[in-house]
């Protein structure tokens, strides 16, 4: 099974990608999607569309699983994050794809086997778990933990 992983930010969107097979875990691609500093949010909001939609078309995974807004961000940044978040499930259904969500909880929890691990600790644990020769950027990692969480936990109902 194929399974993207999104971090969604509205300045860097982390992406990474895995395959399951079995018990085995492979890295497949990872990467960050940013936006130009003073872009209006619906040139952003195209920019990650197109590129997820062309990222989906390339990898053909099988699910997109994305991390669920953190609820101690100011509002403004919450509205931002709330609204890539539409345009990732939106670029999954486009394509045909099921889109499961996941807490930063759970998403740690399942990587790290704590739910209150730093970001660092996520980044060395991702870096471990799929083998990677150094760690992946912190969004990219946070996007790559996401998928390790479906990949573990394997959600039936899609959002």
């Amino acid at each position: 099974m194929r399974i993207l992983g999104i971090d969604p930010g509205s300045h860097i969107t982390g992406y990474g990608v895995i395959d399951k097979e079995g018990n085995y875990l492979r890295h497949v691609a990872h990467g960050e999607i940013k936006s130009k500093k003073d872009s209006p949010l619906s040139e952003m909001l195209i920019s990650v569309y197109q590129q997820l939609s062309s990222l989906i078309s390339q990898t053909v995974p099988e699910a997109v699983a994305l991390e669920n807004i953190f609820y101690g961000k100011n509002v403004r940044s919450l509205i931002k994050q709330a609204q890539v978040r539409g345009v990732v499930i939106f670029a999954g259904a486009d394509k045909d794809v099921s889109v499961f969500e996941y807490s930063p909880l759970e998403i740690k929890k399942a990587v790290v086997g704590y739910g209150r691990a730093e970001k660092r600790q996520v980044q060395v644990m991702v870096k471990a778990i799929l083998k990677l020769p150094e760690i992946p950027p912190a969004d990219a990692a946070d996007a790559l933990a996401t998928a390790i969480c479906h990949a573990n936990f394997l959600k039936e109902k899609s959002i």
